[in-house]
């Protein structure tokens, strides 16, 4: 590996990384006023909830979308389980077991 390509990918990992931290720096001395807290308390549901989303869908161009089944069909234990259990661990593994299940039997 040249030091042309190493540089590269200090570079890309810099520049993926500033915008990460830098906010949490300059936000950290600041008190932020309590709507802001809630507001952002709001984001992370809100982004995973539309990955989530996008992904029970198959997206053609001139096509009105259409469901994606096999990943409707392992959002619902995945769902039963999060609603049940309320932790992280048992959704992940629920969806990736309903998935692998899917995808061997059905597939």
């Amino acid at each position: 590996m040249s030091i042309y390509s190493i540089l590269i990918i200090l570079g890309s990992g810099l520049v993926t990384w500033l915008p990460r931290v830098i906010p949490f720096l300059l936000v950290r001395k600041l008190q932020l006023p309590e709507v802001v807290i809630r507001f952002l308390s709001y984001v992370p549901i809100c982004i995973l909830t539309a990955l989530f989303v996008e992904n029970l869908f198959i997206i053609k161009q001139g096509e009105f979308p259409s469901f994606n089944f096999e990943y409707c069909l392992a959002a619902v234990p995945t769902i039963i389980v999060a609603v049940l259990t309320r932790n992280l661990m048992w959704v992940v593994i629920a969806g990736m077991s309903s998935m692998a299940l899917i995808r061997y039997f059905i597939i």
